[in-house]
């Protein structure tokens, strides 16, 4: 299955998306802005307010809104930490590894924060959550530092390796050479990407996070809060570093600068893949060769169309997010309603599963999906569900139907939802109104052929529509009006009625009577 990353620079962002078969899966937008407060940023920052009711603190980090840390987020051995912290901020400490936690002495789980923090105390955060809605950033005490086989934790003495690495003999390996490798006072996280690598791989990613720590050391001596200390080198390379695995087959890019960056990356890193990267230098623009943006108009819709007339209604609300699945105006090929719901189910499992993934939507996302009466067709939804959402790296959780039918499902959110404008203003009405952005129209326009071809009932199909519609349905050769009627056999005839409104639109069969859509 050919999967490619698409890379496209704009004017406020990077946008990267992932295509498998050319279908898109992930979106990605990274602003330009470096002001802007992003995952894994540390700061130094001050104690607002301690709130005893929450067990947490709000923490100014010099953002607009106050950052949310919690009792359990400070990581067992933060008076450690802390203490170093202070004294390489006043030059106490003149070197790097001069880490000495008292592994003994770690914070009770079920602790006050009141006894550890107090209004006004300096403190090294690092951001685990970006603001989303109106909320401020979570951040996180016990700071991390990702590379690309491992992730090293300062003041730690475990190592750990992935779950995902599932040979234990390669487990076994990978923690005795971490215990050689790593400096005393720091823990290591060794990733899935790890599996296999070699010593010298291994050891070049955690120089290269030491470097960092020490870089971060550094920065501390003489700062004041609240003042950024550390950000990731390149967002584009952050992404790249935890969506590039063995799968991909291409990676282009439409920016020289972010292209060397990429490059000089996968020389480093990933040697083997460096042959799949290429330099978009065509004309036309790279998202419209690969076709991204009609995608992603079509798939942002509060209405996401899948195959055979069925389709999704996704509704956002403060507390969670609501999904409906619908046959509409599916005819029924099976038997029972049982089997046509199992049918439409399924396939709507793997639609919401991409979904989420799309969206990055996060939290609670409730799925209402059309009621069967048979346990095993409720054991073979949830069991689909969850094998289209295992290659999600987002932690996430499946809850069997409910007795009312519905899915429950968690989903980790670091990052505020991707939300995207499917609705502009209305050229029939200079823009009082909004309707469905043009490309979706259409979308759906092309469905409801689809869905009249395949009843075969009829020979020709005229569609009467604005003149703009019936425009676009007609150019480029060759045309989609061409292509439909050869694929269907049936003649599709345009005709334009300047008297339509922008969306108003009619079906009419060879005896001038109008198709009505049941």
């Amino acid at each position: 299955m050919n999967t490619e990353l698409v890379i496209r620079s704009a004017k406020e962002s990077i946008d990267i998306v992932v295509l498998k078969e050319g279908r898109l899966i992930e979106l990605h937008q990274l602003p330009l802005d470096q002001n802007i407060c992003s995952v894994f940023d540390i700061y130094l920052a001050k104690v607002k307010k301690v709130a005893s009711s929450l067990n947490a603190a709000f923490v100014d980090i010099g953002q607009e809104k106050d950052a949310f840390l919690h009792y359990h987020d400070l990581g067992p051995f933060f008076n450690s930490a802390n203490s170093f912290i202070h004294d390489s901020i006043n030059k106490k400490v003149t070197k790097w590894n001069n880490l000495k936690p008292n592994f003994k002495e770690s914070l009770p789980k079920d602790g006050l924060i009141e006894d550890i923090l107090k209004k006004d105390d300096t403190i090294l955060v690092q951001v685990s959550k970006e603001p989303i809605s109106t909320k401020g950033p979570r951040i996180v005490s016990e700071i991390s530092l990702a590379g690309r086989f491992l992730v090293l934790v300062p003041f730690s003495n475990r190592i750990s390796v992935s779950q995902k690495i599932k040979d234990e003999k390669e487990k076994k390996r990978l923690a005795r050479l971490m215990k050689s490798l790593v400096p005393e006072g720091f823990g290591v996280v060794v990733r899935t990407v790890a599996k296999n690598k070699k010593v010298v791989d291994l050891d070049t990613d955690l120089r290269n996070l030491i470097r960092r720590w020490i870089d971060i050391h550094r920065k501390l001596k003489g700062a004041k809060p609240p003042s950024r200390i550390s950000v990731e080198r390149s967002k584009v390379l952050s992404l790249l570093r935890d969506v590039l695995n063995e799968s991909f087959t291409k990676i282009i890019v439409d920016n020289k600068s972010v292209y060397d960056d990429v490059k000089m990356y996968l020389q480093k890193f990933v040697p083997e893949k460096e042959d799949i990267l290429a330099l978009h230098k065509l004309r036309k623009p790279l998202f419209d060769i690969y076709n991204v943006d009609k995608q992603i108009k079509t798939a942002f819709g509060k209405t996401v169309s899948m195959k055979k007339g069925t389709y999704l209604v996704i509704e956002h609300t403060e507390a969670m997010h609501v999904i409906d699945v619908n046959s509409g105006n599916r005819t029924n090929k099976h038997e029972t309603q049982e089997e046509n719901a199992l049918e439409v189910n399924l396939q709507a499992a793997a639609e919401v599963a991409r979904q989420l993934r799309l969206r990055d939507m996060g939290g609670i996302i409730v799925v209402d999906f059309i009621d069967m009466h048979i346990a095993e067709n409720r054991k073979m939804l949830t069991d689909t569900l969850r094998e289209h959402m295992s290659e999600d790296r987002a932690k996430h959780k499946i809850l069997a139907p409910s007795r009312f039918g519905l899915i429950e499902i968690t989903r980790q959110r670091v990052r505020p939802q991707i939300t995207i404008k499917t609705r502009e203003s209305c050229p029939s009405c200079n823009g009082s109104g909004e309707i469905e952005a043009p490309i979706v129209f259409v979308e759906q326009l092309k469905d409801k052929l689809d869905m009249l071809a395949q009843k075969k009932a009829v020979k020709e199909i005229t569609l009467v529509a604005h003149p703009f519609v019936i425009a676009y349905l007609k150019k480029g050769f060759p045309s989609f009006q061409f292509k439909w009627s050869l694929k269907n056999r049936i003649f599709l005839y345009l005709r334009e009625n300047h008297s339509f409104s922008f969306l108003e639109h009619s079906f009419i069969n060879s005896k001038g009577q109008r198709i009505i859509f049941s």
